[in-house]
């Protein structure tokens, strides 16, 4: 079965190269790909992603917000775990990311298979 994942990004062609990341990472199937923060609350509520990949910078619900909102409204067993990506650096936005619930905070430009495996294990291992 594989890990599935949601993909929240205002940028097309980030959303595009996401995937690819996604779809290169063994075990890991994209669900679902949106633009807007509010679309990611719904979709999360919609789809049950396991991994959301959401960028920080969105409009209208920016990804700190949103992230709070799809963990607030998931049960607790089937909390997805939120992945913040972005173009700043984790200095800029790390802590706030870690404040809103999020399991990590990647720089798009680190964002690759092995750091969204290594997310994965590692909030699996924290989870436990």
């Amino acid at each position: 079965m594989s890990v599935t994942v949601l993909i929240v990004d205002d940028q097309a062609p980030f959303r595009t190269a996401a995937r690819a990341v996604v779809e290169a990472a063994h075990g890991f199937a994209v669900v679902g790909e949106v633009d807007t923060g509010e679309a990611s609350v719904a979709a999360a509520g919609e789809l049950h992603p396991d991994v959301v990949l959401m960028d920080v910078n969105l409009p209208g619900m920016n990804g700190l917000e949103a992230t709070r909102e799809i963990l607030a409204a998931s049960a607790s067993p089937r909390q997805p775990l939120v992945l913040i990506l972005s173009t700043y650096e984790a200095d800029q936005y790390g802590s706030q990311a870690a404040d809103a619930g999020a399991s990590a905070f990647i720089p798009k430009s680190e964002f690759s298979p092995e750091r969204l495996r290594a997310a994965w294990e590692t909030a699996r291992t924290h989870a436990r």
